[in-house]
């Protein structure tokens, strides 16, 4: 069964402004303008990313009049989409998702963890990544990739330190059989659910796209 999508032709207008954004061109899949449309919408990250590369190819014949009509005129689509947010109700609990069955999958891992406001899924898998580079005496907050890691995530390394603590307990390997209580052993058992089938390379590619997030 084909996954069902929240797409929307009228959407056109909100990835050519994107698009015409500068730089001008492709932005990062996970960058944070990228995730910010893509929550307002609620279209997955990979398909307005497609959405951006039929505009950078020019692919079809509804992209090339929209390219006419709005790459050299920014004022022109500025009011499009403007007029496109009012009727469609963006920014508010109403207008076009009344009735609307909305499935937040991407969005929420990009909000703080109810467990911990400084955190957020997407901080967990960067920092799974980390440990996967790591030894547990080098999982520590003097470290340098630690460092380097919670400065990325405008936290302090002692935070980074403290998850990368917590996922020693999700880890079969080192079998701990110590008893832990934090409040985030549960998010990060999640992740490490999520990410189990993965090989190190797998999640390593995703953790690298995962940070343009965090470099706007």
């Amino acid at each position: 069964m084909a996954k069902k999508s929240n797409w929307n032709d009228d959407y056109w207008l909100l990835v050519v402004q994107l698009y015409l954004r500068k730089p001008v061109g492709l932005k990062p899949l996970y960058s944070k303008v990228m995730i910010d449309l893509c929550s307002e919408i609620h279209v997955s990250p990979s398909e307005v990313y497609s959405k951006m590369e039929a505009i950078d190819k020019l692919q079809t014949p509804r992209v090339e009049r929209l390219w006419r009509t709005y790459s050299g005129s920014p004022t022109k689509l500025r009011r499009a989409v403007e007029l496109l947010r009012q009727m469609k109700g963006f920014g508010s609990g109403g207008g076009f998702f009344d009735g609307v069955e909305v499935n937040e999958t991407f969005e929420r891992d990009f909000r703080p963890l109810p467990e911990d406001e400084q955190l957020t899924p997407a901080m967990l898998t960067l920092i799974l990544d980390l440990y996967f580079r790591l030894t547990p005496l080098t999982m520590v907050a003097e470290t340098p990739e630690v460092v380097e890691l919670s400065q990325l995530m405008r936290i302090e390394p002692s935070k980074t330190a403290e998850v990368l603590g917590v996922f020693q307990y999700c880890d079969p390997y080192l079998n701990r059989q110590d008893v832990i209580f934090s409040q985030l052993l549960g998010p990060c058992e999640e992740i490490w659910s999520r990410y189990a089938q993965w090989t190190p390379v797998q999640l390593a590619e995703y953790a690298d796209k995962l940070k343009d997030y965090f470099k706007s």
